[in-house]
């Protein structure tokens, strides 16, 4: 084992064989047996020089010094630690358009928690299911789902690299019963939504996601938000907010989603946490001081964070969401319409000061026919082009249907590594799946859906030293497992899922940058997913073992 100053080492000399009943005995080998690494087991407890045997896809017997395997690797200087899990994920169905998962796989992640911000896989209706299909067929993948629990079904056939849970978003659920109206939903809209959200609870679905800034999850005011989260109250499963506001308005935003947690009687995630714009700064500590109350008077509340100072959006939403009610069309003519364009050019230019200038703003992905302005800042692509700004940000809208991805760049590097190392935070990528070859190699996306977990361990843990390794496990394992009521993952014991991530922790780091993001981290030579080897020596081995995963409701 490395000498390193960050972690904490004890004994591991008299460590008794701990075997599972029934998966290993001496007339049976292990499958595969892990020899030497320093494990880490996702408790936030010291680490010990320990083997750990698989059998199937189980964790069959840890000790030191275990009979010999029918296959073994020898991580001797290396750590051994659960499979991490994305608690907010976009990975969604680019999992069926490359099932090898790369950019997840590689940065040590085995369970994807998708479904967020109010836009889950379904459900949908006819029309839904019918354009998605269509959009997917162009890119060799037939759709043959409707529904979140669907998607998790169809996960289990695919089998791609990694393990799938889904929450269920309001958002979809508003658009498939209320559609894209900025109205308040009707009792008997309502009570559909909440039937709805009960059966796909009942399918195996860990909690119901909100993404009030986007359109038409935002719609929902406070009242609803509660009432469809009281489906929860007997599961125990969270109500995960991307919170109405995350600038000027961040507390207020931080007090509705605990209110809806209270008054609902659920737990609470808040996604990725942040302060967005100098001026708002000073308000992530308030903000963190809200959520300690409510954690201190009972609420089951978490948050989680990504480990960049730059958000990913859509260009829209530079303007407010009641400007995209209804269709895209009808954003779009509200832009140039004479009775709106005029409020609608101050809303977009107060945002971008907000982040401090047009430079703030990135675009990540484009169609084709505006591809020359993937990965460029908004402020130099304006002038070389000899065009305001603004005026550039209408026309890519407009050529691409209000479709445009942006990168905003507007939080501090005190306040990420702050809300990082808080003791109620865990660690999310709010990114997709992507990798350097086919059609996921496309635009110029934000570099966390590379390197969220690996920059983790390597700056904030190893460089910066604002976490030990062990409370950095834990947020990345067993505390998202738990909060979202995952048995038998996020941990390493006898009897868990052989989900494990070796790395080397004085060389973990993430490569992915925004100027060039499709890199893969380094660091993290091997991961193996439902006891099957994944990666191995820092490549894909080509078997693959991911499978749909859902929680265990509170009896």
């Amino acid at each position: 084992m490395k000498r390193r100053t960050f972690v904490r080492t004890s004994a591991a000399a008299g460590v008794g064989l701990i075997v599972a009943p029934g998966l290993l005995s001496a007339q049976r080998r292990a499958d595969l047996v892990l020899r030497g690494a320093f494990v880490l087991d996702g408790t936030g407890a010291p680490g010990r020089e320990l083997d750990i045997a698989i059998t199937g896809d189980l964790i069959s017997a840890i000790s030191t010094n275990l009979p010999a395997g029918s296959q073994e690797i020898d991580l001797r200087g290396l750590v051994l630690a659960p499979g991490f899990i994305d608690v907010h994920s976009h990975a969604d169905l680019s999992l069926l358009v490359n099932n090898n998962a790369e950019s997840r796989i590689r940065q040590g992640v085995t369970l994807e928690v998708v479904g967020q911000d109010g836009g889950s896989i379904g459900p949908w209706s006819d029309g839904q299911f019918e354009s998605t299909r269509d959009s997917y067929r162009g890119r060799g993948v037939e759709i043959d789902f409707r529904d979140p629990a669907g998607f998790v079904d169809r996960i289990d056939r695919e089998r791609p690299a990694v393990n799938v849970a889904t929450m269920v978003g309001n958002g979809a659920l508003r658009g498939l019963v209320v559609g894209n109206d900025d109205r308040p939903a009707t009792d008997a809209e309502l009570s559909r939504m909440k039937r709805l959200l009960a059966e796909q609870i009942e399918r195996g679905c860990v909690g119901l996601s909100s993404g009030l800034e986007y359109t038409p999850s935002g719609f929902a005011d406070a009242a609803e938000l509660v009432e469809l989260a009281t489906v929860l109250k007997d599961s125990g499963y969270p109500y995960a907010s991307h919170m109405r506001n995350e600038d000027d308005r961040l507390l207020g935003a931080v007090e509705e989603a605990l209110h809806v947690g209270r008054v609902a009687g659920v737990p609470v995630q808040i996604s990725h946490l942040k302060a967005q714009g100098q001026r708002n700064y000073w308000k992530a500590e308030a903000a963190l001081g809200l959520i300690e109350t409510a954690r201190s008077e009972g609420l089951d509340v978490h948050f989680d964070r990504y480990p960049y100072t730059a958000y990913a959006t859509g260009l829209s939403n530079l303007f407010p969401s009641s400007a995209r009610a209804g269709a895209s069309g009808a954003f779009l003519a509200r832009l140039r319409a004479p009775g709106t364009a005029a409020r609608l050019e101050k809303d977009c230019r107060d945002k971008v000061a907000l982040l401090g200038d047009w430079n703030s703003v990135q675009i990540s992905s484009t169609n084709e026919e505006t591809a020359w302005a993937r990965g460029r800042l908004m402020g130099d692509l304006a002038r070389e082009r000899s065009v305001d700004p603004y005026e550039l940000t209408l026309l890519l809208l407009e050529a691409n249907g209000g479709g445009v991805g942006m990168i905003g760049h507007g939080m501090g590097e005190e306040n990420t590594t702050k809300i990082l190392a808080h003791p109620l935070g865990m660690l999310c990528s709010d990114g997709g799946a992507y990798a350097p070859y086919g059609p996921l190699a496309v635009g110029s996306p934000h570099p966390r859906g590379y390197g969220s977990f690996p920059r983790l361990l390597g700056r904030y843990v190893r460089e910066a030293r604002a976490l030990s390794l062990e409370s950095a496990i834990h947020k990345i394992t067993q505390m998202p497992a738990q909060k979202l009521r995952l048995p038998g993952r996020g941990v390493i014991r006898v009897g868990a899922y052989a989900d494990l991530v070796a790395f080397d922790a004085d060389t973990v780091s993430d490569r992915a940058t925004f100027e060039d993001p499709h890199q893969y981290p380094v660091g993290l030579p091997h991961v193996i997913v439902n006891g099957v080897i994944t990666i191995r020596d820092g490549e894909q081995t080509g078997d693959l073992a991911g499978r749909g995963v859902r929680g265990t409701p509170r009896a």
